[in-house]
């Protein structure tokens, strides 16, 4: 073997141990999605395709306002057909009573049907004004709640919103898409906390980090309720949760929620209050009627768990995909498509 063929040899190995390295990387790098959204105080992140593959058919279309009917006629993009990724920063509003509310968002959205011309030409004719940033347009929409929408299409299958009343965010979401292909990118919250989004050993369908129990506090104390209960954590309480399928057949789903509470104290008093509730939860579950929904909520309720471990609360439950059917989830099928879910069928 000669000096040049060795050479080649070792460039070649060289450049294999390069591509290895950076697919390993990219394997344990967060979506994309995330990695474009700008600083905030929580993150939410949803995979839709599997919902599309497996889910479509338990979930019932939601009622359409005419305002999203005429949008959707005029780009031909069905957020609920078209849409693959969600990726959410909740950013806390210092006046909860503004137009914002106590939560303000910025969201990146992918998927491959929902940029182009006619959304071009829809957000358009809808713009208060218009801004070019990092050779993008920003489309300012503006709401009937008093705040602005602003709106980029950042790639051939990705969109970016922020209703931040300033233009930082989405400037910020502008800027990471040039770098988001590095597979360290992203907000400070993501780098510290995503690393314990279970991944294995099938990925998360849908995650959150920080304190994404934002959009459920109460306004007055801080107080997270859901479902009409009041629970025993904070609003600004850093919580990690995922919803990942589970190893065993027929669709099922395993929740977990940690909360990293201020010391191990504060852990046992949360794990010993959320306990309690479970109980109080159960019995109001028993006595409900028999249907796909309520028999899927006791087994959810059945199989939840609370626990901790040193300054954590860990809560894990299994969702069984009967849960997503309503009450009269048999017969929805055989039901006549009223014309606000027409646009599902597109």
């Amino acid at each position: 073997m000669n000096r040049r063929t060795r050479r080649t040899l070792w460039i070649v190995a060289a450049v294999l141990v390069v591509l290895a390295v950076a697919v390993f990387l990219r394997s344990k790098a967060p979506p994309e999605a995330a990695r474009l959204l700008p600083e905030s105080d929580g993150i939410l992140y949803i995979n839709l395709k599997p919902v599309h593959a497996f889910f479509r058919k338990e979930l019932k279309p939601p009622e359409r306002v005419p305002e999203f009917r005429q949008f959707i006629e005029a780009t031909g993009i069905d957020p609920e057909r078209d849409v693959d990724e969600v990726a959410i920063a909740l950013h806390r509003m210092s006046d909860p009573t503004g137009p914002n509310g106590p939560v303000a968002y910025s969201m990146v959205l992918v998927g491959k049907k929902i940029t182009g011309q006619r959304l071009s030409a829809w957000l358009d004719g809808h713009a208060a004004s218009r801004e070019s940033y990092a050779g993008h347009t920003i489309y300012d929409i503006p709401s009937d709640a008093g705040r602005t929408d602003r709106v980029a299409q950042i790639g051939y299958d990705t969109v970016a919103v922020s209703n931040m009343p300033t233009p930082e965010q989405i400037h910020s979401m502008l800027d990471r898409h040039s770098t988001a292909a590095w597979p360290f990118a992203g907000s400070t919250l993501l780098r510290q906390h995503y690393h314990e989004v279970p991944m294995l050993p099938l990925p998360s369908l849908a995650w959150g980090v920080g304190q994404i129990g934002l959009p459920f506090s109460d306004q007055r104390g801080g107080a997270i309720s859901v479902l009409g209960f009041s629970l025993p954590l904070e609003a600004n309480s850093t919580i990690i949760a995922s919803l990942t399928p589970a190893l065993s057949l027929g669709g099922a789903l395993n929740v977990r929620v940690v909360e990293i509470a201020p010391s191990a104290g504060k852990a046992a008093s949360h794990a010993a209050a959320l306990n309690v509730l479970l109980i109080l939860a159960r019995g109001i579950a028993a006595p409900l009627a028999e249907n796909p929904a309520n028999n899927g909520l006791r087994e959810f309720l059945k199989t939840a768990v609370v626990t901790q471990e040193r300054d954590r609360v860990v809560i894990t439950a299994t969702i069984d995909r009967s849960l997503f059917s309503g009450p009269a989830g048999a017969d929805r099928s055989a039901q006549p498509e009223s014309p606000s879910g027409a646009g599902a069928s597109k």
